[in-house]
């Protein structure tokens, strides 16, 4: 369960007692959730117009966060094409496991710095997620142009004998090259045709050679055959392979073409490969940094929502719950108890969400008594 409540209550004669009291009535006796104390410095708080403003910019920016992380995840699972735990391994934050991260939270005081103000803190977290956004957006559309250019000449190379590249299956000598009169053409023929293909090629026009078809390379439903015949005959022969169910491949042997396909698909995958790993290692060190952002955007939210709740001088205690999975409603129950005489109109909220009051948009948004915030470390959609 990578689902966390991270909750703040007003500290009773001290925040200790807050504290305590939540394990009481959430671990102790029922075992309802896994608790950590959350450590928020001490901000500076400004002014009360300030924090109001904040709380919705706050708002938009942890969406925005959010969706970046999310990005940079998703798009190392894209790159690592590969099995969830190696795309786990690689998402983490200064280096431990997300649920690490979260539950053992230290304030960054090098990258955020406390003496600035909590606007000026928001706004470090903006222009850097921002510049993490764009970066995603450039390296991204570089790998993925070049991924898309080399699958494009994998599926050349694959596919069915009507559609696939020849290039790796012809030879020089293969063909009738540089005659005025002949021409080497290519056919191919279902598996259940051979028979008619043998009897019949020489006599589909005028001018076929005679014993001149070879079978160059099959796949699981036909084979690829040459025939010589003379150059005025192609479209008769076309025709007629036609209505007998063979199909004849536009194909001239060039040999400067051919090589110069298989130079560019040696290119594209070698370029592949040297951009691989500096990919990988950029997504895992931003992907560090967008989530540690994340999370500090949280722990403002939190002091914000606090310090407009329940008054100065600032006195709450923040706590992460992880709840477990089975016993989430009576958790909530449990924190309701615990927390109504905070608040008595969340009563009535939580009373009118179970209905929708034309005009109120409250069941959309979860009100309780308590300061409250979720932190979903599941950021990977696999399909």
């Amino acid at each position: 369960m990578t689902e966390f409540w991270l909750i703040s209550a007003p500290g009773e004669k001290t925040c200790q007692q807050t504290w305590d009291k939540l394990m009481t009535a959430t671990t102790r006796t029922n075992n309802l959730s896994t608790n950590n104390k959350f450590n928020i410095p001490d901000l500076k708080v400004g002014t009360l117009d300030v924090l109001v403003g904040l709380s919705d910019e706050l708002a938009k920016l942890d969406a925005f966060v959010e969706s970046v992380v999310k990005k940079v995840a998703q798009y190392m699972a894209d790159v690592l094409e590969d099995s969830r735990d190696k795309v786990q391994e690689n998402l983490l934050a200064n280096g431990v496991d997300l649920v690490t991260y979260v539950t053992r939270f230290q304030w960054d005081m090098a990258k955020y710095p406390i003496k600035q103000s909590l606007k000026n803190i928001s706004e470090i977290v903006s222009k850097q997620v921002s510049q993490i956004d764009n970066d995603l957006k450039a390296r991204a559309s570089a790998y993925n142009n070049l991924k898309g250019n080399l699958q494009n000449l994998e599926r050349k190379n694959a596919g069915s004998l009507l559609t696939r590249s020849l290039a790796d299956i012809v030879k020089k000598e293969d063909f009738v090259l540089d005659s005025e009169y002949l021409i080497t053409m290519l056919v191919v023929v279902p598996k259940t045709n051979y028979t008619d293909w043998q009897r019949t090629y020489e006599t589909l026009a005028e001018m076929v050679v005679p014993r001149s078809t070879n079978l160059l390379f099959e796949d699981q439903e036909s084979g690829l055959f040459t025939v010589t015949l003379f150059r005025k005959a192609i479209d008769d022969f076309r025709l007629k392979a036609r209505e007998n169910k063979f199909t004849v491949r536009d194909f001239q042997y060039n040999e400067e073409e051919m090589k110069a396909d298989k130079e560019e698909m040696t290119r594209l995958s070698t370029d592949k490969k040297k951009q691989f790993g500096p990919l990988v290692r950029w997504l895992k060190v931003n992907f560090s940094e967008a989530f540690i952002a994340w999370i500090h955007i949280k722990a403002l939210r939190v002091f914000v929502e606090s310090v407009l709740r329940y008054g100065l001088p600032v006195n709450f205690q923040a706590m992460l719950l992880q709840p477990n999975k089975k016993n989430m409603k009576k958790m909530r129950e449990v924190l309701y108890d615990l927390y109504k005489h905070l608040d008595s109109s969340a009563a009535a909220i939580i009373d009118q969400s179970a209905m929708d009051i034309p005009g109120l948009n409250l069941s959309q948004q979860e009100y309780y008594p308590y300061v409250y915030y979720k932190i979903d470390c599941n950021l990977l959609d696999f399909k």
